[in-house]
C-alpha cells in the first residue's frame, strides 16, 4: 500500500513526540542495537527509528509498510537525512592493505569541532579545489582565523577567510553534524557574514590579516604567496585583483561540515543558481577509520549546470567535431596535425576514454587517468591551439605529486624547441603553442616521447 502524504512539518512535530512519549520508554530504550532497525532518521545528533515515525505520523501500522527503500525515500522527500545503522548497511569503504586483506572502514565523526578546525587549518587542501573547478582547480591561501566581522551580531566571527589564485575572497563556515545550527541558522549567518565582508572590508583588511597569521607562524607573508601565485607572480598585481573583487561583490561561501544535510543541499543549489557573483558550495569531509588508519572522503554540493552558466564558464559539453571544427579555424594544417596527433595519443586507438570539457569559449580534451582510484589531468588539449600542462593539480595526488617526479615530466616537455620551463612552472599550469611544437623539426616526436612516458609512469604506479 502507497504511504499516505504528510508533510514535513508533521514529521518533524512526530519526531519531537518521540522524543517527549516514547524514548525514555523501556520498549525504545535500546531500540537501534536492535538488528530489525537497519536505518534511523538523524536530527540535531539524535536518532530515530524510520517506520515507528511514519507510522506514527500517518496512522499506518508499521507492519503494513513495505521495504527499506520505500520507508527511507518517502522520508527523504520531506526533508529528513537517513543514516545506516550498521557499517554492513552501507555502500561499503575499504582499504586494500597489500594484496591479500581488505580492510572495511568504520564511519567516524570529529570528537570535537577544534579537532575539525585544526584538520583544516593544516590541511586546506581538503576543501578539494580540483572539485570546486574542475577546469581550473582552485588553489587556497588561509588569510585567517576567526576574523571578526561588523555584523548586528556582537562579536560575530568566521571560522576561515581564504584566497585562491585568481584573489578571490572565499568565507569558510565549519559545522558538525551534531550542530543544529548546521540546518538554517548557519545559512542566515553566512549571507550576513557576506554582506559585511563586501561592506568593510577592503584588500588592505585582508593583507594585515595575512601578515598578522604569518607573524605568528614566524613567517613572512612571502611564502604563502609564492606558493598561491607562484616565486615569478606579480605581489601587487595579486592584491590588485583582491580589491577589484571586493569591489565587484565577488565573492565564494563556502560550508564545511562533515555531513551535510539534504536541506542544506538544497538551499545552497538554490542559492548558488540565483546569486551570480557569489559562488554558494559546500562541502561535506566524512571521515572513516578502522584501528590506526583514517580515511577522509571530501565532496562538493552546489555545482549545477545552471549555477555553472550563469556565472559564464560553462556550456555544453564539447565533442570531437566541434574542438577540431574549431582548431581548424584557428590554427595551420601543420599545428591541425599535430592537434590530431595528440588526440590520437590521448585515445590509445579507442582503448582509452578521453574527456571533453564544458568551456564556454574554448574547448577542450585530455586522457581519463585514476591511478589509485584518483583521478589526475596531467595535460590536456585546447581548441584555443595549445597544449596546456596542468602541474599544479599534480600536488597531493598520485604518480606526479612529487616534485621531482614532476620535474622530470616538466623536462621532457622542455626538450622541445623554444619551450622554456622553470621549477616556477612545477605549480603552474603552463601552455605549449601547437605553433611551437610545429617549429621544431622534431618536435612532434619530442612531445609523443613526453606523453608516452607520462603514460608508463602512471602505469607503473597500478
Amino acid at each position: 500500500m502507497s504511504i499516505p502524504s504528510v508533510s514535513a512539518e508533521e514529521i518533524a512535530k512526530t519526531l519531537d513526540r518521540f522524543d517527549k512519549e516514547l524514548r525514555a520508554s523501556p520498549q525504545w530504550a535500546d531500540w537501534e542495537s536492535n538488528q530489525a532497525h537497519r536505518y534511523a532518521i538523524e536530527r540535531d545528533g539524535s536518532r530515530y527509528p524510520v517506520k515507528q515515525i511514519i507510522s506514527m505520523a500517518t496512522g499506518t501500522p508499521v507492519s503494513s509498510l513495505g521495504g527499506d527503500n520505500e520507508a527511507n525515500s518517502y522520508l527523504k522527500e520531506r526533508g529528513c537525512e537517513i543514516i545506516p545503522l550498521r557499517a554492513s548497511d552501507q555502500s561499503g569503504l575499504f582499504l586494500l592493505r597489500g594484496e591479500d586483506t581488505l580492510v572495511p572502514m568504520q564511519p567516524a565523526s570529529f570528537a570535537k569541532e577544534d579537532d575539525f578546525q585544526r584538520l583544516l587549518s593544516k590541511f586546506p587542501q581538503l576543501l578539494v579545489g580540483d572539485q570546486v573547478a574542475p577546469q581550473n582547480p582552485r588553489r587556497w591561501m588561509l588569510v585567517a582565523r576567526e576574523l571578526s566581522i561588523a555584523t548586528g551580531e556582537l562579536g560575530a566571527s568566521l571560522w576561515s577567510i581564504a584566497l585562491d589564485q585568481e584573489g578571490i575572497p572565499t568565507l569558510v563556515e565549519l559545522k558538525r553534524r551534531s550542530d543544529s545550527r548546521i540546518r538554517r541558522e548557519v545559512v542566515g549567518q553566512m549571507l550576513d557574514y557576506a554582506a559585511s565582508c563586501v561592506t568593510y572590508w577592503s584588500a588592505e583588511t585582508l593583507r594585515s590579516a595575512l601578515e598578522k597569521t604569518c607573524k605568528e607562524a614566524g613567517l613572512t607573508d612571502k611564502a604563502p604567496l609564492n606558493e598561491l601565485i607562484g616565486p615569478e607572480g606579480d605581489v601587487e598585481e595579486f592584491w590588485q585583483r583582491v580589491k577589484t573583487n571586493l569591489q565587484a561583490k565577488r565573492i565564494r561561501l563556502l560550508f564545511v561540515a562533515d555531513i551535510i544535510p539534504l536541506e542544506l543541499r538544497r538551499i545552497v543549489e538554490f542559492l548558488n543558481e540565483q546569486m551570480e557573483r557569489v559562488e554558494v558550495l559546500a562541502i561535506e569531509l566524512r571521515q572513516f577509520e578502522s584501528d590506526q588508519l583514517k580515511v577522509l572522503v571530501p565532496r562538493v554540493y552546489g555545482q549545477t549546470q545552471e549555477a555553472a552558466s550563469k556565472r559564464g564558464g560553462v556550456g555544453p559539453r564539447w565533442d570531437e567535431g566541434r574542438l577540431f571544427d574549431t582548431l581548424e579555424a584557428t590554427v595551420g594544417a601543420n599545428e591541425l596535425q599535430i592537434a590530431r596527433q595528440i588526440y590520437d595519443w590521448m585515445r590509445k586507438d579507442g582503448a582509452r576514454t578521453v574527456i571533453f570539457g564544458t568551456g564556454k569559449e574554448n574547448g577542450s580534451v585530455y586522457p581519463a587517468f585514476k591511478p589509485n582510484g584518483v583521478s589526475i589531468n596531467p595535460v590536456y588539449l585546447s581548441s584555443d591551439g595549445k597544449l596546456y600542462m596542468q602541474f599544479g593539480s599534480l600536488e597531493n595526488k598520485p604518480v606526479f605529486g612529487p616534485l621531482q617526479v614532476r620535474r622530470e615530466l616538466m623536462q621532457k616537455f622542455d626538450a622541445i624547441e623554444n619551450v622554456h620551463l622553470t621549477d616556477a612552472d612545477l605549480t603552474k599550469y603552463p601552455s605549449i603553442p601547437l605553433s611551437v611544437i610545429a617549429r621544431d623539426p622534431h618536435g612532434l616526436n619530442k612531445l609523443i616521447a613526453a606523453l608516452t612516458w607520462m603514460d608508463q609512469k602512471i602505469n607503473q604506479s597500478t
